[in-house]
């Protein structure tokens, strides 16, 4: 009852919402008759009759009341819960019994949670998340006097995903258990509590999964979904007798009920709510224990069994390895890993129930490229790490993510170069710095410690920024530190921290503590400001000046921010090395001085002088030299000074500085030229990439010179390709393999004659044999790509779209099904690549999660026609997906192909109509994408005539 109420009645009372109702009514009875004024004005007749009149009053009052209260509520809940950031602290969870029960034919769930509350402060009102469920019944037994209390009204907010719980009586401090008794559906969109399908036989089945992160948990019951609200969690679920249930513990008890069991998991240790999971399925499984005795188990899809056995034994050695790393061990009783058919990422670190899509975790030794089987080592390690960076030691808040996404990305790769060292690992993860130094030098990135004001926003900031560029960084800072004093820093930091939760700075607190050096000072610029330097290097007087400003792909100037900078750098041979801080702008130190601290020869200070800066590419900035320094280290690369990784450092930011307008495309292409002889992997891969990008600009920009530029980088390519060939040889590296895949794929796309030539008759060989041994799964992709590249919409014999989709229906492999599909919208015919659009989207004859495969492979000929149709089926998209991140894909793999400011200027238009909140921050950097290639355009038009002559004299004079 409002407090204002009762003052109008002009009476003081204490005791419960009954009693003090009765004194009001009988307090107003009395006063009228005092002034001998009829009864009937409480709400009765004239009679006399006073218990006549009590009862009317009764009526009248309480109705008042609660108009009075819900608009009290109200405006409470306007003042005090909506818009707000995070819940409430006056009640704090601590243990979870949650019971589920669904039902897979009706595709719905009912359940109940008793939740056991700490309330640290008088309150009338109980706050937590729900969203999309129905809320049955609510009450709240306090422990201290066994008292249970039923809420006044049970307030659902969708807008802000919050469940208000209004009491009539201040609840007070102490202990107690909510109890909320729910229902909900089991949703289509890989989120939250949801269903998805398996075959048994040839019939489709329901099966169900959960995916909680980042703020989902609250679609399968109401909780505290905030990753600082940790609790303990008891997990019960009822399933058909004949699936398997899993969920974050051991089973504890199971009874069966007919043809129904309740499985009861055990209790688990302290965690946050989005990292609760449930699956029920059929499997098959593999086990093993580890050295520590931790049980380790895979399920597989029936009848894929041994396909589990390859991440079985990564998962055992990643759970060796980082229980050594840390210097402590696995921090629960099991791990299992589950294939389930339907799944929004990759994989989910739950906690003890990691959960794959299935081709992230099976291995088919006749199916899966070398590429694939090196992902699945990379993403086995990245999940069991979060176990510890993440699960054991949980971000505070999702501004923090990047504590969980970017360590355990860098680790996975430490663990991976440990486990294979033979793979060189950390090359490759110039591919991830790379990927980070693009996303960051646009505007529209963002720093690493991202506000996040409302927590549904936080699914567009797992991204390249929050993934690549933090483990760039935490890598940038392990050169600096050192390897020893870094993973004593990490042990220690996961022994303070265990079971708790932490922010960035509690992290640079640690660090700092073990190295001694001021770790947060230097850290602050990489993590709370967006962006990162170039550093632009001179000679001058046999002084070396430095200076930093940020860099922007879009070429504006920007002095506003300024980085504590790990400058490594060589000079003219490793063995004179230096490493120093550029803590301010400019910097300068002489020659000599580097001379006197290494411990090579002494320097000869000639015109042949060269300088490496970033040795070995381990900082996350990028360098610019001048023109004579420039030209020296050129001539080091073609005279091998240098090692592959320095290589591509200097590959990787004259390309960065070509496309913002800072160099012009004739310097890049000049310096692409001298890595005709390379073989290294990593090296070859990134000149690839941007062979595609400034093709990509080029079609628009020079229409007229494509052809030559295309015999030009089929011509840098032609040595790798000849020494590789289409065959594997006994014993040849894994990188060999890959490298092979991906030339004979570029040389598909550049329309090689004589690659197409032979992977046109492979293709026909596997059409005719899918067990030949005439096309590897590691040369598949680049056939496929030729018959694509070959198919257009008028050519109906054995037309290379329909093949692929004669494949894709007929293979049970999810690794061939993925490979189809990345080459599906690779025609250069238009319509072809529509019908591939309307089979990734309208048609049934894709899982949802797989969309993504197809999008990511449109050609270059069918942007226009994907964003014709992107258009027309905008409303769709929306209707059939939601806000999800799988919004997110459809924007940036067709928007950001553009290279034209009127072409962004109709997205720009397009979607200032067909506004979405869910993807405002990808879209931006789409647009600017677009914008900052059109720039580029523009700048290499200027160039045409000397670019023109410049492509044909490297093209033909190399032959």
């Amino acid at each position: 009852m409002s407090e204002l109420w009762v003052k109008h009645c002009g009476i003081s009372h204490t005791g419960s919402f009954k009693d003090l109702g009765m004194t009001v009514l009988v307090s107003q009875v009395n006063r009228l008759r005092k002034m001998k004024k009829p009864v009937h004005g409480v709400g009765c007749a004239s009679t006399g009759d006073t218990s006549a009149a009590l009862s009317a009053y009764c009526a009248s009052a309480v109705m008042s009341h609660k108009k009075m209260e819900k608009k009290q509520q109200k405006k409470i809940m306007e003042q005090e819960f909506k818009g707000q950031t995070r819940l409430p602290k006056f009640a704090i969870p601590k243990s979870y019994n949650l019971y589920l029960q669904p039902d897979l034919f009706a595709c719905n769930f009912s359940g109940t949670v008793e939740i056991r509350l700490t309330i640290t402060e008088p309150t009338s009102f109980i706050v937590l998340n729900s969203l999309e469920l129905i809320i049955h019944e609510a009450s709240f037994t306090s422990e201290s006097n066994d008292q249970k209390c039923l809420p006044i009204d049970v307030v659902v907010d969708d807008e802000d995903e919050i469940l208000v719980l209004p009491f009539d009586e201040p609840i007070s401090v102490g202990d107690g258990v909510l109890k909320i008794e729910f229902s909900g559906s089991l949703n289509e969109h890989l989120r939250g509590f949801y269903r998805c399908t398996y075959l048994d036989g040839e019939t489709k089945k329901n099966m169900v999964a959960t995916q909680f992160e980042a703020v989902d948990a609250r679609r399968c019951f109401p909780c505290w979904d905030e990753p600082a609200l940790k609790a303990t969690f008891r997990v019960a679920i009822d399933a058909p007798v004949e699936l398997t249930a899993l969920s974050n513990m051991p089973v504890a008890d199971e009874k069966i009920h007919g043809n129904i069991k309740t499985v009861t998991f055990q209790e688990s240790p302290l965690m946050s709510t989005y990292l609760v999971a449930v699956v029920l399925g059929v499997f098959d499984h593999v086990e093993q224990t580890t050295s520590d005795g931790i049980k380790v188990r895979v399920y597989c899809p029936k009848g894929k069994r041994d396909e589990g056995k390859y991440a079985l034994s990564l998962a055992v050695k990643s759970l060796d390895l980082f229980s050594q790393y840390f210097s402590m061990g696995y921090p629960l009783p099991k791990l299992d890993m589950v294939a389930v058919p339907e799944f929004s990422g990759g994989a989910m670190e739950n906690n003890g129930l990691i959960i794959f899509r299935e081709n992230e975790l099976l291995q088919n030794d006749l199916m899966s490229s070398a590429s694939r089987k090196q992902r699945l080592a990379i993403v086995m390690a990245h999940e069991v790490a979060h176990h510890w960076f993440g699960n054991l030691v949980t971000m505070e808040w999702w501004t923090h993510l990047w504590l969980n996404e970017g360590f355990a990305t860098w680790i996975s790769y430490l663990a991976t170069d440990i486990m294979f060292p033979e793979l060189k690992i950390w090359a490759q993860f110039l591919q991830m710095v790379t990927s980070g130094l693009r996303i960051d030098a646009l505007q529209g990135s963002h720093p690493i410690e991202i506000e996040v004001k409302y927590a549904r926003l936080v699914n567009e900031t797992f991204d390249d920024v929050c993934y690549k560029k933090g483990s760039s960084v935490v890598r940038m800072l392990q050169g600096y530190l050192g390897d020893a004093i870094f993973q004593k820093s990490l042990s220690a930091y996961m022994k303070r921290y265990a079971w708790g939760n932490a922010k960035t700075e509690d992290l640079w607190s640690v660090l700092s503590e073990v190295s001694g050096v001021r770790v947060n000072s230097m850290m602050d610029s990489w993590t709370k400001q967006k962006g990162y330097p170039v550093i632009s290097v001179k000679l001058k007087d046999q002084f070396l000046e430095f200076e930093q400003a940020q860099f922007l792909s879009s070429g504006q100037a920007s002095n506003d921010a300024n980085w504590i900078v790990p400058i490594t750098l060589i000079l003219g041979s490793y063995k004179r090395r230096k490493t120093f801080l550029l803590e301010t702008e400019v910097g300068r130190f002489h020659l000599s001085d580097l001379d006197q601290s290494s411990n090579g020869d002494p320097i000869s200070f000639g015109e042949d002088l060269w300088i490496k800066v970033n040795v070995e590419q381990s900082g996350f900035y990028r360098v610019k030299y001048e023109n004579k320094l420039a030209a020296r280290l050129k001539k080091a690369v073609v005279d091998n000074q240098l090692s592959a990784t320095d290589k591509f450092g200097i590959l990787d930011d004259v390309f960065a500085l070509c496309e913002s307008c800072e160099l012009p495309l004739s310097n890049l292409l000049s310096l692409m030229d001298v890595y005709r002889k390379e073989l290294d992997y990593a090296l070859l891969s990134r000149l690839m990439d941007i062979c595609y990008s400034i093709l990509e600009v080029s079609t628009d920009a020079i229409p007229g010179s494509v052809n030559d530029l295309k015999a030009f980088f089929i011509s840098l390519l032609q040595f790798s390709a000849g020494k590789l060939g289409w065959e594997s040889v006994p014993g040849e590296s894994h990188l060999d393999a890959l490298l092979r895949g991906e030339i004979l794929l570029t040389l598909a796309v550049l329309g090689h004659d004589g690659t197409i030539n032979e992977a046109m008759n492979r293709f026909e060989a596997f059409l005719n044999d899918r067990n030949t041994p005439f096309l590897s799964a590691d040369t598949r992709k680049a056939a496929y790509v030729a018959a694509m590249r070959n198919s257009n919409s008028t050519n109906t014999k054995r037309d290379g779209f329909e093949s692929l989709l004669k494949i894709y229906r007929e293979s049970d492999a999810v690794q061939e099904k993925e490979r189809v599909l990345r080459c599906i919208a690779t025609s250069s015919d238009p319509e072809v690549v529509e019908d591939a659009l309307n089979l990734l989207v309208v048609s049934d004859a894709v899982r949802d999660q797989d969309i993504v495969y197809g999008l990511a492979g449109i050609s270059l000929e069918g942007r226009e026609m994907a964003w014709r149709w992107l258009k027309e089926k905008w409303s769709f998209i929306l209707n059939k997906y939601g806000d999800g991140l799988l919004i997110t894909h459809f924007v940036r793999d067709i928007v950001s192909p553009f290279c034209s400011h009127e072409k962004a200027d109709e997205i720009e238009e397009f979607f200032a109509e067909h506004w979405t909140g869910a993807i405002d921050m990808n879209l931006k950097q789409s647009i600017e994408k677009v914008r900052i290639k059109a720039r580029w355009a523009e700048s290499i038009v200027k160039q045409e005539s000397s670019i023109e002559e410049l492509v044909q004299q490297l093209t033909y004079s190399n032959k």
